[in-house]
């Protein structure tokens, strides 16, 4: 089961990934803003019975972020992200001040996340791949078993993630996505951190960014 929660003013997406058979789960980017969201993701994972055994970071701009610690606090349990990307949660608050955004409750990261490193729930797994350039930290996770990628924010429907921010090279994006997305499958689904899902394959024929 993909779960997938369109949250705060950035309309970012938050997902719920668990397996059908043991309930076991976990949370990516939680996005959830405010009170009401943060109850939306919990009320979902609550009346499905779920057990969610870790969170993960794609990375750490604050649209993707907001939910940490209620879902730490809720669910106890860890918070992963890549050591790159530390730079950029340390700086959330700043961030959220900049932008008038108040309520951010900052929390701690527990563990570091790096390529090869795998994450089991259930029956699933996921592959971290390091892919760089959206953020310095930012990594994607891969289902091979079901063919899925879930990316943040490195490849979009006819788009990529944007590089004029702090730490962002477009460089290293362009690699990214040339070397750890587009040498998988083409059928492959690549679920974003903003937008619909696409696939490998049709961002490789029509992406005006990066094509293959």
């Amino acid at each position: 089961m993909i779960q997938v929660f369109e949250f705060s003013p950035f309309s970012e997406n938050t997902y719920v990934v668990a397996d059908d058979t043991t309930g076991e789960a976990v949370v990516i980017d939680p996005g959830c803003y405010d009170q009401s969201e943060k109850e939306t993701l919990s009320r979902f994972i609550d009346e499905q019975k779920l057990t969610v055994k870790y969170l993960l970071l794609t990375h750490a701009h604050l649209d993707h972020v907001f939910g940490c610690a209620y879902v730490k606090r809720k669910y106890g349990v860890k918070l992963y992200l890549h050591e790159q990307d530390m730079v950029i949660f340390n700086d959330v608050p700043t961030r959220c001040a900049l932008y008038g955004l108040r309520g951010y409750e900052p929390t701690d990261v527990d563990a570091f996340l790096k390529e090869g490193d795998q994450f089991r729930f259930g029956n699933i797994t996921l592959d971290v791949v390091f892919v760089p350039g959206h953020a310095p930290g930012h990594v994607a996770f891969i289902n091979h078993a079901e063919r899925y990628v879930i990316g943040g924010d490195t490849l979009f429907r006819g788009s990529v993630g944007r590089t004029d921010f702090p730490y962002s090279n477009h460089a290293d994006l362009m690699n990214s996505i040339r070397t750890q997305l587009y040498t998988l499958p083409d059928d492959y689904t690549v679920y974003p951190g903003h937008m619909e899902p696409t696939t490998v394959g049709h961002e490789k024929q029509t992406n005006p960014f990066v094509r293959a």
